[in-house]
């Protein structure tokens, strides 16, 4: 309770002089509080209502917090109307609303630097001027309440965050990688001379995966020997993968529900789910204005 409300709430009993000067308020601010009660009042239903449209995008994707949720709020909407994502953030403390966090460090590396020496041609750098340039790939394992685990692997678009190729497989072996690597390149119409940079797990320095690099045109690129934030776009996708499908759960109950509700969150990833990197669309919608705005103008 403020001190405000404590006064006027004692009114009837004590004189307001003798209350503001127990509560340490000067009288005239306790009447300028007394007379914007009705303002206060309106704002508190405005928030309200917010708060109510909050809960509605939150409870679609409980991942969302205030950036996202006020682009949400904000898409199509006139420019006088929107919300701004302060008291979008504000209403959603008051209203005990959060995105979903979870921190969980996994590491399924193993390195094998001895098979060939790459270079690291990102430098930590995981940003690209355009789409189908430089990618990030990585593997994770999802594990299962069987006590075994499925293993995903990914080729990530430094331009859009986008998840352009990926593969589940039941082991680690060299195709995995490379099915997520002809994933990516099914997508994009081809590959040629884009930079695919990984860690050096056994599977991105094998000879197998170096031949078809070299057949679909890539560039490969290597952080250091067990430096993940050399490879920190696609190591942070990876904790986002289980952290937003489990959330509270350790374990998917068996492969096939592992991997539908992989699968699904994949698709909402790529095509609705609203990305800071991309300005708060999807890494589709991002692909395509940037496509649209680079075409040539027709003569």
């Amino acid at each position: 309770m403020s001190r405000f409300q404590f006064v006027a709430d004692h009114l009837d009993a004590y004189p307001v002089k003798w209350l503001c000067a127990i509560v340490e308020i000067a009288r005239s601010s306790f009447y300028a509080w007394l007379a914007g009660a009705d303002g206060r009042a309106a704002r508190e239903a405005a928030d309200q209502a917010l708060a109510a449209r909050i809960r509605t995008v939150h409870e679609a994707d409980n991942t969302y917090g205030a950036p996202r949720i006020t682009a949400e709020l904000n898409d199509g909407v006139p420019e006088g109307e929107r919300v701004n994502h302060k008291r979008v953030a504000r209403v959603m403390r008051a209203a005990k609303i959060a995105g979903y966090r979870r921190r969980r460090r996994v590491n399924t590396t193993t390195p094998d630097p001895a098979n060939q020496k790459v270079p690291d041609l990102l430098n930590r750098d995981f940003t690209a001027a355009a789409p189908n340039e430089k990618y990030v790939g990585d593997i994770t394992y999802l594990p299962l309440a069987t006590g075994s685990n499925l293993y995903l692997a990914t080729v990530i678009d430094c331009f859009s965050g986008r998840v352009a190729g990926w593969a589940i497989a039941e082991h680690m072996r060299t195709e995995l990688v490379e099915d997520a690597l002809i994933a990516a390149e099914s997508l994009r119409g081809s590959l040629a001379g884009a930079v695919f940079h990984s860690d050096h797990g056994s599977q991105y320095t094998s000879e197998a995966f170096a031949a078809l690099c070299a057949d679909l045109g890539v560039v490969q690129s290597m952080g250091g020997v067990g430096s993940s934030a050399d490879n920190a776009l696609a190591e942070s996708f990876n904790a986002s993968v289980k952290r937003e499908i489990l959330q509270d759960c350790s374990q998917w109950t068996d492969a096939a529900t592992c991997r539908r509700e992989v699968f699904r969150w994949l698709v909402r990833y790529n095509l609705k789910r609203r990305h800071s990197r991309c300005r708060y669309s999807s890494p589709a919608s991002y692909e395509n204005t940037h496509t649209s705005a680079t075409l040539p103008e027709a003569a």
